[in-house]
């Protein structure tokens, strides 16, 4: 497990193929093995390829047009990440109402959800990004309504998954756990 995790490289560019539902369903189910709080599975997944991805492109093209209207270059390159993607999973959490504690514990269960989703593609075969900011709309509404998500959903993650187009070799520095640690 833990060569798997040290392995673990988020993937930004994928080969024009696009990914099998079976696989699909497998990182779906998954993420709906991660801990979360009282059993509550606070996780909803919107599936976007083909059409409904071509669609979110739009989406996307416009919210960046309009956060850099003076940056053309960086629109279109960010755009690379939305058009040269077969898959977006975009997942939510749950907003329990009045409970600030039990909402953002939903959002810990789903982000691990998320990390069992990638360690899955992995082993899969399949490259994925997390992302947040820019194309991942996580902090605009925009995704929000395009996907559909009720007023009780908070958006914590557009998953970008494919075939990735290089082999993924390099190993990332990590600082030691010890310089991280204080025991008690």
């Amino acid at each position: 497990m833990l060569e798997a995790l040290k392995k673990r490289r988020a993937v930004r560019q994928f080969l024009p193929k696009e990914v099998e539902q079976e696989k699909i369903e497998q990182l779906l189910e998954a993420a709906t093995y991660a801990p979360n709080d009282r059993m509550r599975e606070p996780w909803q997944f919107y599936v976007l390829q083909g059409n409904s991805l071509k669609r979110f492109e739009q989406v996307a093209f416009n919210y960046l047009q309009q956060r850099f209207p003076t940056k053309p270059n960086l629109v279109e390159s960010s755009m690379q990440a939305v058009t040269k993607t077969p898959l977006i999973i975009v997942v939510t959490s749950a907003v329990v109402e009045g409970d600030e504690g039990a909402t953002l514990d939903n959002k810990f269960a789903v982000s691990s959800a998320i990390m069992s989703m990638w360690l899955m593609a992995e082993a899969l075969g399949l490259g994925m990004v997390w992302r947040t900011r820019g194309v991942g709309l996580v902090h605009d509404t925009a995704l929000h309504e395009f996907i559909g998500a009720t007023d009780s959903e908070h958006l914590v993650g557009t998953l970008c998954i494919g075939y990735p187009e290089e082999p993924v070799t390099t190993e990332k520095k990590r600082t030691p756990f010890s310089e991280k640690t204080t025991w008690v």
